[in-house]
């Protein structure tokens, strides 16, 4: 896509969502069923409302995909389909095209303010996996919980570590999360329940898969790319204290499957093209089936930011894409390698992505470091880990050569337990 083109619809300087971007969503608005919908600036378009009128006639895109309540099946169609519709709403809404502008402009249905409409989950997700696949995290919890001299575990340079998590608490930006209880052992006695007093966000972000697999089947590293719809940004919770309970002998549980927020918008593989960066160097040298070439890591910038109830928000971390040691063509290369099938709408978080340095370390465990350097917000009070009402915001944008692309936000405020 052209990287000068501009729109009709305006787009204020710093946008996350030039028409380069075209991200794609679902909304409602009063009076009418959620349908699918992409965003121009701080526009949100109804691509349904578009279809019916014929406008997407020539990508032969059945009209009654983007009306329904998730992307799902619109995914489904493949790349070509993905392709198709970027071209189309990039012609439509390029700045030259003034007969489209006047049309659509006296079209009710076609154009919202963003502050009217309401964003909703944008796919519906089947299966849930989460990586550990930050080399920084990993060190960093290493460090603080087992050995400093051996801080990652023998197999964590050799195989993109993950879990398979709860789809059913994945919810969307704006949702509030209540604080989780379970079973914690403070003095290594006898176990307490309760309300965590550990609570903490993730910075992740998710891929999206938009091809289905047989079961028995494997993508390869050079395939993974051709099954990925998108990214979104992703808030992993976690209550710190349940997961040192219960982790030992087969891994999160209670502690993670309370809630986890996702962005409303997925940005598309195609959008973020002139944003690949080379990864870290892989030592030692993984094995052939996670080998890969080119460029598979993104360009980034990543915010998390906490704003105490009545104050301003204080950014508490500043992190990127970029520092993954493993990407997301090995992850689902590890994913299916042993004939794990996919289907369309599987989410697949990168896991807490860290830097490395302390202001870019991406969970208030490390930022905090397990609550030994207490973090100052706003209001002056400080934090070691997040309070009851405590609203934690992520962003996330790329930047390069004057072209922004961005994610938005994922937010969510902390209610009391219940």
């Amino acid at each position: 896509m052209n990287n000068n083109r501009t729109s009709w619809i305006n787009v204020e300087p710093g946008s996350d969502f030039p028409i380069q971007n075209l991200p794609l969503g679902i909304f409602s608005v009063p009076g009418k069923a959620p349908s699918a919908a992409t965003r121009i600036g701080d526009t949100v378009i109804s691509l349904y409302s578009l279809a019916k009128r014929c406008f997407f006639e020539k990508t032969g895109i059945d009209q009654e995909v983007f009306n329904k309540p998730e992307l799902n099946d619109f995914i489904a169609l493949g790349k070509p389909a993905w392709h198709g519709l970027r071209e189309s709403l990039s012609e439509i809404f390029r700045a030259e095209n003034l007969l489209m502008r006047d049309y659509i402009q006296n079209t009710e249905d076609i154009l919202s303010p963003v502050q009217d409409v309401e964003m909703m989950m944008p796919v519906k997700v089947g299966d849930y996996t989460d990586f550990y696949s930050s080399i920084e995290h990993a060190t960093n919890v290493g460090i603080m919980f087992r050995d400093p001299a051996n801080a990652l575990l023998p197999n964590w340079r050799h195989i993109p570590v993950g879990y398979h998590g709860r789809s059913s608490s994945i919810v969307v930006s704006g949702t509030p999360i209540h604080r989780p209880k379970g079973q914690t052992n403070p003095g290594n006695n006898e176990p307490v329940f309760g309300p965590t007093k550990e609570f903490d966000f993730e910075l992740e972000m998710a891929f999206i898969t938009g091809q289905a697999t047989p079961l028995g089947s494997s993508v390869s590293t050079a395939e993974a790319e051709d099954h990925v719809f998108g990214l979104l940004l992703f808030n992993d919770l976690s209550a710190r204290d349940i997961q040192r309970w219960e982790y030992v002998p087969l891994g999160p549980f209670l502690s993670k499957n309370f809630g986890s927020v996702v962005s409303p918008w997925i940005v598309t593989l195609e959008a973020l093209e002139p944003f690949r960066v080379p990864g870290p160097v892989q030592e030692p040298a993984v094995l052939p089936y996670l080998k890969f070439s080119g460029d598979k890591n993104f360009d980034i910038t990543l915010d998390v930011l906490i704003q105490p109830e009545g104050a301003d928000p204080a950014r508490v971390c500043r992190s990127n894409f970029r520092y993954m040691y493993w990407n997301m063509a090995q992850q689902l290369a590890h994913q299916t390698v042993n004939g794990c099938n996919i289907n369309v709408g599987d989410m697949y978080g990168s896991g807490t992505i860290s830097g490395p340095t302390s202001d870019s370390f991406g969970s208030m465990l490390e930022i905090a470091w397990k609550g030994t350097k207490p973090v100052t917000m706003a209001d002056g009070t400080t934090r070691t880990f997040i309070n009851d009402n405590d609203t934690i915001i992520m962003k996330g944008f790329c930047e390069k050569d004057g072209l922004r692309i961005g994610f938005g936000e994922v937010v969510t405020k902390i209610l009391a337990a219940i």
